[in-house]
């Protein structure tokens, strides 16, 4: 449950302050190595969206979250009551949140997709390239800054799109579900290597995909 970080005193005399400890976030170790998945995404790309992008954000996170006196269990809790705090915890929990989800959703050279995975894919969208074009469709139609989504509510699946750090697992979001891949169309997560063509950086980052962790997320 979230809460407010206090100091709290008890009645007998040698009973200690006990003081809340505020949940505090940081940033895991890339799966690979930045230069991993080269040539679709450069190593320069990866070193300044992990090093400095995703950096920022815990950094940002976890100073509003002191600032703020807020605790809580998780960040899905904080995601869940973005509504009820302050803007700066919903971007950079938002961003923080995705960021991790995005660089486990990659592998180099992508993989196999899981039985598990295409059955739910062909039952939704009828196949795997129907899927492809749609998702395709979604993220290169994001205006501005934000991500696509592939997510899983009550047993199926849905392509949607959300602004900015925005995620489907926010009270706010009108896209809502269990992220199983997620796809950052911000410019700063291609604009070094494809410039202005979205469209091709889209195209490219299927080469990437890592269908055993959308497998791995599903119910």
């Amino acid at each position: 449950m979230l809460s407010s970080c206090a100091d709290g005193a008890g009645g007998g005399e040698n009973e200690e302050m006990v003081k809340q400890v505020p949940l505090t976030f940081s940033q895991a170790i890339l799966p690979y190595a930045v230069g991993a998945l080269e040539p679709n995404i450069d190593a320069m790309t990866m070193e300044i969206h992990y090093g400095k992008h995703h950096a920022g954000y815990v950094k940002n996170l976890n100073n509003a979250l002191a600032e703020n006196n807020i605790n809580a269990a998780s960040v899905e809790e904080l995601l869940a009551n973005v509504s009820n705090l302050p803007v700066a915890i919903r971007n950079n929990a938002g961003g923080h949140y995705n960021h991790d989800l995005f660089w486990n959703v990659m592998t180099p050279g992508g993989n196999e997709v899981p039985g598990k995975v295409s059955e739910a894919i062909n039952a939704s969208f009828g196949s795997m390239d129907a899927f492809k074009e749609e998702f395709s469709k979604t993220a290169k139609g994001r205006f501005g800054s934000g991500w696509a989504w592939l997510v899983e509510a009550d047993g199926k699946l849905m392509i949607g799109s959300t602004p900015n750090q925005d995620n489907p697992l926010m009270d706010v979001s009108e896209l809502k579900g269990t992220p199983l891949l997620g796809l950052d169309v911000w410019e700063h997560a291609y604009y070094l290597k494809y410039q202005n063509l979205r469209g091709d950086y889209v195209k490219n980052w299927w080469n990437l995909v890592n269908y055993d962790q959308v497998a791995a997320r599903m119910s």
